[in-house]
């Protein structure tokens, strides 16, 4: 299964490359080729470093609490399956 993730554009380095914010200060060089019209403050979906679409602000941060409750919820039960005895 692949899977997009939306992050926001903090600096155009040129026509083709851009630093992405992943959160907690994390970035990531991103390529925006697909997206020529991305800009600084954007949220754009990135799959395999490739920006493939522009997201409207609200679905972006939608999106990511999705993803941080599904993290979330994972964490919870790996630490559950974690602490069980038999």
């Amino acid at each position: 299964m692949c899977l997009g993730v939306p992050l926001k554009i903090i600096k155009i380095i040129d026509q083709n490359n851009a630093i992405a914010e992943l959160g907690y200060g994390n970035t990531l060089n991103i390529n925006i080729s697909l997206t020529p019209e991305a800009k600084e403050g954007d949220y754009v979906m990135v799959h395999a470093g490739f920006s493939i679409s522009i997201l409207n602000t609200q679905d972006a941060i939608d999106l990511l609490q999705v993803i941080q409750e599904l993290k979330n919820d994972k964490l919870k039960n790996d630490n559950i399956k974690f602490h069980q005895t038999n």
